[in-house]
């Protein structure tokens, strides 16, 4: 053993191969012995040499694909026996929907928004295993929650600054909201506060904050397609004006709220509106305290319909839709006064649809300039009317009072 480079025994007995080789093919034995002898040698035992997996094709480090295409990423290794090749998106915990096939190609067919991030290629046999990464950026979506929201405490005001999450293939803007946290609040529902980010800035400076007062904070990311989910809510408390008469406050603490949003959103037409019905949320650390609607029209930006939804409801009728029109709605889920992200968004189109005016909604008979203009006319009508007569009220005083005089003044005599 000794005259073969790398090799060497070990005290206990067992050989040690340093480099693999055609040199260490055979079949070997072991025989143990003492100064007494020996009781013969072990069974015999073969050794092969079988290779690691290796890459033949990699893919690339990144692909960008439209959303809705088709996108083929290639993997394939070789090895000893050969290997098997398996694809897993990294930081997912449940099943993807892409597959594979017969060469280790990973394949989306069609791309999702929720496939986008990166993706691990890994070739395993008996010998060993190797992996390889590439990340997929998924185009012509909303924008994805931006990540590592952190919150500074200062004096009566906080500074926030997050990491932007991909724009969906367009120019992303933020937006920053903020609301106080009360014990006894005189609603269910506070309204949250929000501030626009200058462009092309990661963080924003929050003025005019309550002291000793905890708020919760969120971003929110918008494209030209729409508003991607509300980051991570964080909580902080901004720090007050020192006083010597009681010991420094402590650091203010933070701490993250999970709160999930409603499930399984549908849209069903009936004879009087649209019904959308939903599941609650599967997890959530206080009880719920109701729901919020949101919805927009024709791709516009989304707006508040209702915000006043009991928790104890799983339905609401929607009438009132405007006919041949586009609708996209959205469900968020409170707690106290926490708000969880927006559910799944439901499409529905009002095209051919019987669709009557809410009762609770106004008319439009009139475009409101014209409106105005109607009721302007209609009150100097009345001004000048009132005019005109206090006028010939007046004028009508006069004259009985000059008719008065004449009658009562003595006539006068002229002599020649």
């Amino acid at each position: 053993i000794s005259q073969l480079p790398g090799w060497s025994m070990r005290p206990d007995g067992s050989i040690v191969i340093a480099t693999g080789n055609d040199d260490a093919l055979g079949v070997y034995t072991c025989t143990p012995y003492n100064s007494y002898g020996t009781a013969g040698q072990s069974q015999p035992t073969r050794v092969l040499l079988k290779d690691p997996p290796a890459f033949t094709v990699r893919p690339k480090e990144e692909y960008f694909q439209e959303v809705g295409r088709e996108l083929v990423i290639p993997c394939a290794a070789r090895g000893d026996p050969p290997p098997t090749v398996t694809w897993l998106k990294v930081g997912s915990a449940g099943k993807s929907s892409a597959q594979v096939d017969g060469n280790g190609s990973l394949i989306f067919h069609p791309l999702i928004k929720e496939q986008h991030g990166v993706w691990e290629c890994t070739a395993t046999n008996q010998v060993a295993s190797v992996s390889t990464n590439t990340s997929v950026h998924v185009l012509g979506t909303s924008p994805h929650a931006v990540t590592n929201v952190s919150v500074l405490p200062l004096l009566l005001a906080a500074n926030i600054s997050w990491e932007p999450g991909f724009d969906g293939g367009y120019f992303q803007r933020f937006s920053v909201w903020y609301t106080p946290l009360v014990k006894h609040p005189p609603r269910v529902h506070r309204d949250w506060v929000s501030l626009s980010v200058p462009v092309g800035a990661q963080h924003l400076l929050v003025e005019n904050l309550q002291p000793d007062v905890s708020y919760q904070f969120s971003v929110l990311a918008q494209n030209k397609l729409g508003s991607g989910p509300f980051s991570q809510i964080v909580t902080s408390v901004p720090r007050g004006f020192p006083v010597t008469t009681v010991p420094p406050e402590p650091p203010a603490m933070t701490m993250s709220i999970f709160l999930s949003p409603p499930q399984a959103l549908t849209a069903n037409e009936t004879v009087r509106g649209v019904l959308l019905q939903w599941e609650p949320p599967a997890q959530f650390s206080v009880a719920l305290s109701g729901y919020g609607l949101e919805l927009r029209q024709d791709k516009g930006s989304w707006e508040v319909l209702d915000r006043s939804i009991p928790s104890t409801n799983t339905q609401v009728l929607v009438p009132g839709l405007i006919k041949d029109a586009f609708y996209e709605f959205r469900l968020v889920a409170f707690a106290g006064s926490y708000i969880s992200d927006p559910s799944n968004t439901v499409n529905v189109s009002t095209a051919g649809m019987e669709v009557y005016p809410s009762r609770t909604q106004l008319p439009e008979l009139l475009p409101q300039p014209v409106l105005a203009g109607v009721i302007g006319g209609i009150c100097f009508l009345s001004v000048a009317v009132i005019f005109s007569t206090m006028a010939a009220c007046i004028m009508n005083r006069r004259r009985a009072a000059r008719i008065q005089k004449r009658r009562q003044d003595p006539p006068l005599v002229f002599s020649p």
